[in-house]
């Protein structure tokens, strides 16, 4: 009668704490997952959870149920590695680059759930600042890229992690924290701080100020995001950043998040993959891992578009 999907969507509602997120995050429609939903509370006869609240609210029979699901879903990945174990794959390597500063906040978890779990493979990460991972991973030197700006190339594979919107932080006192979206042309006369990367590598050149033919007054750069916002705080420029790695500032009152455009910016985290490397157990496995890490821990993230 309860079937694993079930205590999967269940954990998906409780994550995503939208029926539209969690269907999309289980790759369903929002109807197929609302009619499984139905299906099942008519085999239990008692409701799950009550519709149409915000935060969702779980009856008793759905606590229970997640009660369930927090302890087998964990032994089913368990018993999944080990059964992957014995069929072979168990060693391997994982050399992998990084094209995204504020991506440690979830990456770093990831990493050591994924030692814990394959002990024999052997992992590294590096910083993709310094060199052209993509490159790096074509000729074999890499394994991994995580990355915002696919290219096209021969034997590569981009697998979604998930979608973000970049908002733009500005100081609680700034003209701009009272508008309800910020435009191109609103930059023109701001100092944009960014981290020391080219800026054909940042969405906030490519894919909001270049299409309108604005420049800002000046480009700052930083490093660390702490120093990034604490200049923008003080009043000495705007800031970029994805909405999980702002929302640890614009939470606490330090400064305010304003959305590009009327619409927002929207961008997607790959983790780029040579096609050869796609089958191996371990590679699965912590692409799994990545997304699972993600939408636990950032704020704002939702299933790849």
């Amino acid at each position: 009668m309860l079937e694993l999907r079930h205590l999967k969507t269940l954990h998906a509602l409780r994550e995503t704490d939208s029926l539209v997120e969690a269907a999309e995050r289980l790759h369903l429609t929002q109807s197929a997952l609302s009619h499984q939903f139905k299906e099942l509370e008519e085999r239990l006869g008692m409701q799950l959870f009550v519709r149409k609240t915000k935060p969702v609210r779980f009856t008793s029979a759905g606590l229970r149920l997640l009660q369930l699901a927090d302890s087998l879903l964990p032994q089913m990945r368990a018993a999944e590695r080990d059964l992957a174990r014995l069929a072979g794959g168990t060693a391997g390597r994982l050399h992998m680059a990084i094209e995204c500063h504020s991506c440690f906040q979830w990456l770093m978890p990831t990493i050591d759930q994924f030692r814990d779990a394959w002990p024999e493979v052997e992992l590294d990460l590096a910083s993709g600042f310094s060199f052209a991972p993509l490159p790096a991973l074509s000729r074999g030197d890499l394994d991994l890229v995580v990355t915002s700006d696919p290219v096209e190339m021969s034997g590569i594979t981009y697998v979604p992690l998930f979608t973000y919107e970049a908002l733009l932080s500005v100081a609680n006192q700034h003209a701009l924290a009272n508008r309800p979206y910020v435009l191109p042309e609103d930059l023109e006369r701001e100092t944009l701080i960014t981290y020391p990367i080219d800026r054909d590598r940042l969405d906030i050149f490519t894919r909001f100020l270049e299409p309108a033919d604005i420049e800002p007054a000046q480009v700052r750069t930083s490093e660390l995001t702490v120093m990034m916002m604490q200049l923008v705080a003080s009043g000495r420029g705007v800031c970029s950043l994805p909405n999980w790695a702002l929302h640890e500032y614009s939470s606490r009152g330090y400064v305010t998040a304003k959305r590009l455009g009327e619409k927002g910016l929207y961008c997607t985290l790959f983790a780029a993959i040579r096609a050869d490397m796609l089958d191996a157990p371990f590679m699965r496995d912590f692409l799994l891992t990545a997304k699972d890490t993600s939408f636990a821990t950032l704020e704002g993230v939702s299933a790849a578009r």
